[in-house]
């Protein structure tokens, strides 16, 4: 049976399983054998990865064309403006690619936030605000960059929700499992084989003897 798994990634963790520099992995967390990400998240930044051990639910979770929506909470440089979050539902030209319409909202800070490790380095007398942005795509570094195009660089970046998952109280470093919902349980299954040109009631040509 399939198996999915939801792991809320600390700051600096990267997104595998093997060694890369001094950044500490996937393997650090999660002792069980034969699962890989659904997707990724950054180095920096933080939040909702989810894992599995069947590729077709991998790749359902993880493909732009099935438009799970993919819920951040970003702490930016500034106080946005009504203009800058306009900009940001419509879409921003980031040179390479104009961004799909978004939901961007003002958000109190995310109630029971765990502290960030190393701390945030922020600027003195320059406020921060916390935005709630909601996405389909997941382009590299794509919610820090529609956010410095509109004038307010990222200073954190967690991700609450994929979909109907989300955070909850998930701890950073932990990991639970979830239900797969019915749907794509029946996605994740291989098609089942179609019958050949001999119908199953046709009687079996007899073996050749020896």
């Amino acid at each position: 049976m399939s198996r999915l798994i939801l792991f809320n990634k600390p700051y600096d963790v990267i997104c595998q399983f093997s060694p890369e520099g001094n950044h500490p992995t996937l393997k650090d967390f999660i002792p069980l054998p034969g699962v890989y990400p659904a997707g990724r998240l950054d180095t920096d930044s933080e939040g909702l990865l989810i894992l599995t051990d069947d590729g077709g639910l991998q790749h359902r979770i993880s493909h732009p064309r099935h438009k799970l929506d993919k819920t951040y909470w970003v702490q930016v440089e500034g106080f946005p403006t009504d203009e800058a979050l306009e900009d940001l539902r419509k879409g921003v030209d980031l040179g390479d690619f104009i961004t799909q319409p978004a939901q961007a909202r003002r958000m109190d800070e995310p109630a029971n936030l765990w502290p960030r490790n190393p701390p945030v380095r922020f600027r003195q007398n320059i406020p921060t605000c916390w935005l709630e942005l909601v996405i389909r795509e997941g382009k590299n570094r794509q919610v820090r960059r529609m956010t410095a195009k509109v004038g307010f660089p990222t200073l954190r970046l967690i991700r609450a929700r994929i979909g109907d998952w989300t955070l909850a109280d998930l701890p950073p470093g932990q990991w639970r499992e979830a239900p797969i919902p019915p749907q794509l349980q029946e996605k994740s299954r291989p098609a089942a084989r179609q019958p050949g040109p001999k119908g199953p009631h046709e009687p079996r040509r007899p073996r050749r003897p020896f």
